[in-house]
Order: structure tokens, then sequence, then C-alpha cells
């Protein structure tokens, strides 16, 4: 998967896997070369796959063997469709974001449902407000979309030019990672029409928009464990057999925690990065919406620390928005404080000029915990 331009070499294969004819496809990046041996070592193409298999789509996990959707036809014209149907009716889409994760994927195959050319704004170089303005302006047709992730949210807003540029567009949407709601509400403020989704490489992206599903999507939880069903569900992951992730048919059992009422999804964090400290329970995404609304904090990540006496301290890191004085760890404990629990109050702080990311726009937190820890000792 090319960037720039040379994406539209391999829309007609994309355009095939909508067709549900021609070859399965594994997306990997053209211009890492270590990443695509890994991928390809672990996914082997050439090796017999299901016949309605359409792509192999990588999920963006942080350690062990990659893991691959297998996205079928289908699925990816239920995802395509439900999303237009939601937004409002096809449209022209702008590619912001790397073509071999889902996201931007999907801008490519969302471009073909709607029978339209993608723009294309290169971010190989990394994501530029002011490349969004040149980008825009060239596009045509009754409606305009996007996809971001929250960085390169921030870093438009941060800029009168991004903003101009994204206030232009029908819809941005949001995902890969949370979204503070301070930068939701810069965002809006605006006149920026927002919209966050919810979903991953196993329910072909985003599934659930303003916590609500989308035509064909399902939801159920599970003792406190979200659950995704429906038409746009992955058959289950190339070559690793009856995974406990599909264990039930029909359902796809992921890592978040949430609450469903009143149809309305609400994601409270991940199950995997849960701090138990001083023998309670700390919920990383709870501590950060609440540090996120600090004036001071651009963006922040909470993670868990070995403590020889809590078992896991509170740490937090943090890039503080530009023009302002960092706060001091005193500032940022009063500060959630004011909110929650004494247990859930960080114990040790770190200023960064940029988080460490992964897949299309995560924190990076098992890469940031190294890089602390390592700190720490010196």
């Amino acid at each position: 998967m090319p960037t720039g331009a040379a994406v539209g070499e391999v829309l007609p294969h994309l355009r095939e896997a909508l067709e549900g004819n021609g070859p399965a496809w594994l997306p990997i990046p053209t211009a890492d070369r270590r990443e695509s041996h890994r991928l390809s070592s672990a996914l082997r193409p050439g090796e017999p796959i299901d016949d309605d298999v359409a792509l192999v789509v990588t999920t963006s996990g942080t350690t062990g063997t990659p893991k691959g959707a297998m996205l079928s036809s289908a699925a990816l014209r239920a995802s395509g469709d439900a999303t237009h149907e939601r937004l409002g009716g096809p449209g022209q889409w702008l590619l912001a974001l790397p073509t071999y994760h889902i996201a931007g994927v999907q801008v490519l195959l969302r471009s073909i449902l709607a029978g339209t050319e993608p723009a294309v704004l290169d971010v190989s170089g990394g994501f530029l407000p002011e490349g969004l303005a040149s980008a825009v302006a060239g596009m045509r047709g009754p409606r305009r979309y996007t996809s971001l992730v929250p960085t390169q949210l921030i870093k438009a807003l941060d800029e009168p030019v991004g903003r101009e540029a994204l206030a232009e567009f029908d819809a941005v949407l949001v995902g890969g990672a949370a979204t503070p709601a301070p930068v939701l509400e810069r965002a809006r403020a605006a006149g920026i029409n927002v919209v966050r989704t919810y979903g991953m490489s196993e329910t072909c992206g985003g599934c659930v928009y303003e916590g609500v599903p989308l035509t064909g999507t399902q939801i159920r939880i599970e003792d406190g464990r979200v659950l995704l069903g429906g038409t746009t569900l992955a058959k289950g992951y190339r070559g690793l057999g009856d995974h406990p992730a599909f264990a039930e048919p029909g359902w796809f059992r992921t890592e978040d925690a949430g609450t469903y009422t009143d149809g309305v999804l609400t994601i409270t964090g991940r199950l995997d990065e849960a701090i138990m400290t001083g023998g309670l329970l700390v919920i990383p995404q709870v501590v950060e919406a609440v540090l996120a609304t600090h004036p001071a904090i651009a963006e922040c990540v909470v993670l868990g620390l070995p403590d020889d006496r809590l078992g896991q301290r509170v740490a937090v890191a943090v890039i503080v928005r530009p023009g302002v004085t960092p706060p001091t760890l005193d500032e940022l404990r009063d500060h959630v404080l004011d909110e929650l629990d004494a247990i859930a109050a960080p114990r040790e702080l770190a200023v960064l000029e940029e988080l460490p990311l992964r897949g299309p726009g995560k924190p990076d937190r098992a890469k940031l915990r190294k890089d602390l820890l390592a700190d720490s000792t010196h």
C-alpha cells in the first residue's frame, strides 16, 4: 500500500475485493520493508484461504505475532453502506491516514462504493495542517468527508488554517483512540462536525458512531466487557483457528470495558490496561479524561509502573499546550482529586515533546512504559 498519489495503483485491486472477485489481499506498507516482512512472515500470503475473504487486515497490537482479521466483501460493503447511511449519503473522501491500517483502507473502499475519486494528503513526511487547505479546496461533490486520528485533529486545531479546512467537511470521522472531551469542544466550537467512531480491524473499522451502532451492528455487555456482532464482523483471524475472541459464533469479544444504556455505548477503558495499585483497580482512560480538562494539557497517557510498595504506581506522561507553563505533579494530583479517589491521582509525571504511537494513532503504552522506566533508573 503506497502513500500519496500512488494509492491510485491499488484501487483496481480493492474494487475487485469489494465485488468479491479475484484473490484476497493483505495490505502492507510499501515504504517500511521491516514491517512488510514481519506482516508477510506472520500472515503467509500465497497459502490457501477461504474464497469469500477479500482482505486480511492486521490489528495494531503491541506485542507478539501480528493477527490478521479476515474480512469478506459482504462485510466491507455493509460497513461502507452503513457509514454513508449514517453520514447522510455518499461523498468524496480525503485520505489522510496510512493505507495499510483499516481506517486508511476504508477511506479508499468507501470512495469506490460512492463512485468518487479519493483526494489524497501525503502523510509520509508527517501530518501537516497546511496541507489540509489545498486538499479540501480541490475536492468536489455535494458531500466531503475525511477520517483522522486524535493526534491529527489536535494538530489541526492548533493552526487557524487547519481549523478552517476541517470546518469545510460535512463530517470528520475521528477514531483509533479516545478523543479527549476538551478537544471535541474546541473542534465543535470551530464549526467542525467531528464524529467519534469506535471499532477495530475485526469489525471493518468503525461500527459505532457517537455511541450509536451503525445499521447491522449488534452490541452486548458481558461482565463489563464489550462484545460486537453483526454484518461487519470478521470471519476470524488468519491461521489462528478457534481464537477465544471469536469463540462465540457471530460475536467478537473485545478488550474494552463499557456500558450500553438506552442504545448508547460508552467505553470506560481497556481491560488489559487496568492498573492494580495498592490493591485497588484504576482504569487509565478514566484518569486521562479528567486530566484532559486541565488547561495546560494537550494530550496525556496514564499507565502503571512497577512499585515495591503499591504493586503499581499511577504515572502520567503529558504534552503541554503551546505557550503554556508545564503543570507540576502536585497540580495534576489536585486536579484529579477534585473528581476521583486519591488512589487514581498520579504519583509520577513526565513532560514529553510527543507521545510514541502505534497503529493508526493509539498511544504506544508499552514503549512509553519502557522509556519511563529507563529514565527512572538514571
